[in-house]
């Protein structure tokens, strides 16, 4: 079995743990036929890498087995956003399998959090279309769905290429990272109409990057609420600290089929 570390992988603050905690328990609400899910945004550097990968590990600590694959063929972060260290020389990954140039299992890597897998994105590549369009992907995801409880897959930006609709008519899913006021109206509706003819269904958006201090609503209820987890004693007074939610999330809740 190969191997690798995310030798980079930052703790989320107390709010946005539990916003993930709290998406990763919607996900699983999803339906029994939801397992393949897409996560992708409309323009990039809206989180949607952070937001895979950070779901990649709740769902392994919920107790289920997860594969994430990175399939931002063109322009993946996760690598160095995240420190990957293999321990093979070989490096192989999704281009390689695309491209015919490694046997599946050769590209799928059991990683430092228990319960969690990872296929790296391999040789980053400028012409992506021509090995998604191919029957390999379809029969990747396949084999992943048949030994893993979930399959996440990190896509590229759908307002920016067209990689991530092609995707999607081979997933179960999608949610679609919206940065906080980087994203308008219109982009958005665009996004939608190009997820929507992919035939995938949009589970729901991520609103992601928020500073709920900013939000007067917000900021009530997660400092009255959770008191303890914002000031600790420093003799007779009280220090406040600087605890800043960087994720909260919108997603429609759906009764689990049985």
């Amino acid at each position: 079995m190969n191997e690798l570390q995310f030798t980079l992988f930052p703790q989320p603050d107390y709010a946005c743990n539990e916003a993930i905690n709290t998406l990763c328990t919607n996900l699983t609400f999803a339906g029994n036929d939801k397992r393949i899910l897409l996560f992708t945004s409309h323009k990039p550097g809206e989180g949607k890498s952070f937001l895979s990968m950070h779901t990649m590990r709740n769902m392994a600590k919920l107790g289920y087995r997860v594969v994430l694959v990175d399939a931002d063929l063109r322009r993946s972060v996760i690598n160095s956003h995240y420190g990957v260290r293999m321990a093979s020389s070989t490096n192989y990954g999704v281009s390689h399998y695309l491209a015919g140039r490694c046997a599946l299992e050769d590209a799928i890597y059991e990683t430092n959090i228990p319960g969690a897998w990872f296929m790296p994105v391999g040789q980053v590549v400028s012409n992506s279309l021509s090995l998604l369009n191919t029957s390999r992907l379809s029969e990747m995801l396949g084999h992943l769905k048949n030994n893993f409880d979930y399959v996440l897959v990190d896509a590229p930006p759908v307002g920016t290429v067209v990689d991530a609709a092609v995707i999607a008519k081979f997933c179960d899913g999608v949610l679609l990272a919206v940065g906080y006021n980087k994203t308008n109206r219109k982009e958005l509706v665009d996004a939608k109409h190009q997820l929507a003819r992919s035939g995938c269904e949009i589970l729901g958006a991520v609103l992601n990057q928020v500073d709920l201090d900013k939000l007067s609503a917000k900021k009530y209820y997660y400092k009255s609420y959770y008191t303890k987890e914002y000031y600790t004693s420093s003799d007779s007074a009280k220090t406040k600290k600087t605890k800043k939610p960087s994720l909260f999330k919108s997603f429609k809740k759906k009764k689990r089929k049985h």
